[in-house]
């Protein structure tokens, strides 16, 4: 997708002060458990009232000058692998809310520290949150906060937190990307699940859900409330 399309679309969901009125993203990522009987809900949208608030940043760029017909990509990064809950995965940038801040602070300045975002240099606005998620095993209740740059960011990852940043095409979560079907053993449960294909990396659960949930929204099958 091109990006001034993309944008537009997401320009036009803020103005109609209607960004959480997102479909669903695939049901082929929400994983199944294969060693019992019980379905997992579709959703972890509520969670304990103890729960760690956080957001993650959602952003939306150009891959190069928007004057050249640049396509639309989605700025991801893979963590450094340091044994815990969500070390080597593929996330958004993003970490748990400080008492003086709401979602879309917490969202970049955690991008800021993570991979050096620059929102005044790259033209960051902010256009509005998708679906909160809560994820049991770090008792994080997560805000994607979605954004648009209005030129290509120049980022650069934070050793201690960040491997690499890995810049993902939108067309890849759009409907009909290609949704990879794998069982894997997570955390002692035996999981069936879909994963997006990016850069050699398999995106998968929360992070995945919310670029399906984004490329459903952008789909022109929705073009009555994005276009």
């Amino acid at each position: 997708m091109r990006y001034l399309d993309a944008a537009a679309r997401l320009e036009s969901r803020a103005a109609a002060r209607a960004p959480r009125e997102w479909p669903e993203p695939p049901s082929a990522l929400m994983p199944t458990r294969l060693d019992a009987v019980e379905v997992r809900p579709r959703t972890l949208s509520a969670g304990p009232p103890d729960a760690v608030a956080s957001a993650v940043l959602v952003l939306v760029a150009p891959d190069r000058e928007p004057a050249g017909g640049a396509e639309a990509e989605v700025i991801l990064i893979e963590r450094v692998d340091r044994g815990g809950h969500h070390s080597g995965e593929i996330s958004f940038p993003g970490g748990r809310t400080e008492d003086d801040e709401d979602a879309p602070m917490t969202a970049l300045r955690e991008a800021r520290e993570e991979v050096g975002l620059d929102a005044n240099a790259a033209g960051v606005r902010v256009v509005g949150l998708l679906e909160p998620f809560w994820i049991p095993v770090s008792n994080f209740m997560v805000h994607p906060v979605l954004a648009i740059a209005a030129v290509p960011p120049v980022l650069r990852p934070s050793p201690d937190e960040v491997a690499s940043i890995v810049p993902a095409p939108l067309d890849g979560f759009l409907p009909g990307a290609r949704i990879e079907l794998v069982e894997r053993e997570v955390r002692g449960t035996r999981l069936r699940f879909g994963g997006y294909p990016v850069a050699g990396h398999l995106v998968w659960g929360a992070t995945a859900r919310v670029l399906g949930q984004l490329g459903e929204g952008l789909a022109p099958a929705h073009g009555s409330v994005a276009s």
